[in-house]
């Protein structure tokens, strides 16, 4: 079990109350569990990947604890969040796209 971290933008009042059902709400769009089984991680995952459909202009980026995973942390999105996360020489870093 570790910390898992969900930040929303542009969610409807259905992704938002699920997720406060779920999880602490410590302030708008950013949800916090301390102590969560991968098992009800994926859980709600899923959910939030069947519903992101009728979602616009949202998006939803997911983090936890993952000693296998580059930096020590796993990281999910749904939607186009302003940055891409991406990994260089074992460390994660972000990407924004700039206009020309």
């Amino acid at each position: 079990m570790s910390m898992t971290l969900v930040v929303t933008r542009n969610v409807s009042s259905r992704v938002r109350g699920f997720l406060a059902s779920s999880l602490l709400e410590l302030a708008p769009g950013v949800y916090s569990a301390p102590h969560i089984s991968p098992a009800v991680r994926e859980r709600i995952w899923l959910v939030l990947t069947d519903w992101f459909c009728r979602e616009e202009n949202a998006s939803v980026v997911m983090v936890w604890a993952d000693t296998t995973a580059p930096c020590g942390q796993s990281v999910r999105t749904l939607g186009s969040p302003p940055v891409t996360v991406v990994s260089l020489d074992g460390l994660l870093a972000t990407s924004r796209s700039t206009a020309l």
